[in-house]
């Protein structure tokens, strides 16, 4: 039963990506597809501010995101908590509105945008006035790496 239910899960992940990468881009889409673990609260968090930010959200919870991070080219050292998709794009992290907005607008050829580890300070992070500065980095096609932004 058990294993039963884990491959009707990796089954919807596989779908829903499929579905994701065959969506066209079209100008001024903001909809966004989020994967999360089902008890991250940082998650949730991130998920209410990019609503806040005029992103329409749709959320996912999987209990193993590694195969889906390593589809779509974030490795460890990009990783974060939450893996998101906006057009063509994956945004790894606790990413800044503005900093995607910014994706959207310049269409980069580019996997994505990270925001590395978990930041103090960065959207869903908070904790009171305290903020760590952090980098966004753009992915590459090649999976190289350059500073997007820095907070």
């Amino acid at each position: 039963m058990i294993m039963r239910n884990a491959v009707y899960a990796g089954i919807a992940l596989l779908l829903a990506i499929l579905a994701l990468g065959t969506a066209p881009v079209q100008a001024g889409e903001n909809q966004m597809t989020v994967y999360k673990s089902p008890t991250c609260g940082c998650c949730k968090e991130w998920v209410k501010y990019m609503k806040a930010n005029g992103f329409e959200m749709t959320t996912y919870d999987v209990k193993d995101l590694g195969p889906l991070k390593r589809m779509s080219g974030v490795t460890p050292q990009l990783a974060s908590c939450h893996t998101a998709f906006i057009g063509d794009y994956v945004v790894e992290g606790h990413v800044p509105a503005d900093d995607i907005k910014r994706l959207l607008k310049e269409k980069p050829e580019a996997k994505g945008l990270t925001a590395p580890g978990m930041p103090v300070g960065s959207p869903g992070m908070e904790q009171g006035g305290k903020k760590q500065p952090y980098n966004v980095l753009l992915i590459g096609k090649d999976g190289r790496t350059r500073v997007y932004a820095r907070h």
